[in-house]
């Protein structure tokens, strides 16, 4: 959902919520639109939270200048730059774990994104293309 979109849907839950609850508050139940209007700021903070979150990814890029992993999370950008000859691909340990990399003491997890069969595919394509990287000319493309 757009900005705009997210502000419209909440418009329209606004004006329902406290249409229902002006007609509770004029039959004399005073309580309703007290837990209309913390319904409605729980929504608030809900929207707020997901609007935050909505562009957050990861992006790994391997290129003849090297390899770039970007991680975006709540509008701040962390880029890694490594040595595709040195990075060292770690599968996850745990169920739910992340991909690890780890190059020159630099590490970082990636694969939040993803499922779990997912992640593991992905480590195991990385690990090949990093094997192709280093083998030169023409193991890469």
């Amino acid at each position: 959902m757009s900005p705009g979109q997210l502000a419209r849907a909440y418009a329209a839950l606004s004006v329902a919520s406290l249409l229902v609850a002006s007609y509770f508050l004029a039959r004399g139940a005073w309580l309703v639109p007290v837990f209309s209007v913390l319904e409605l700021m729980a929504v608030a903070v809900a929207f707020v939270y997901f609007g935050r979150h909505a562009t957050d990814r990861e992006h790994v890029a391997l290129s003849d200048s090297g390899m770039l992993v970007e991680l975006i999370q709540a509008e701040r950008v962390h880029q890694y730059r490594m040595d595709p000859h040195r990075t060292r691909v770690a599968l996850p340990a745990l169920r739910h774990g992340l991909i690890g990399l780890e190059s020159n003491g630099t590490r970082v997890e990636i694969g939040r994104f993803l499922t779990e069969r997912r992640r593991q595919e992905f480590a195991r394509e990385l690990h090949q293309e990093l094997l192709g990287y280093r083998a030169g000319p023409g193991g890469w493309q």
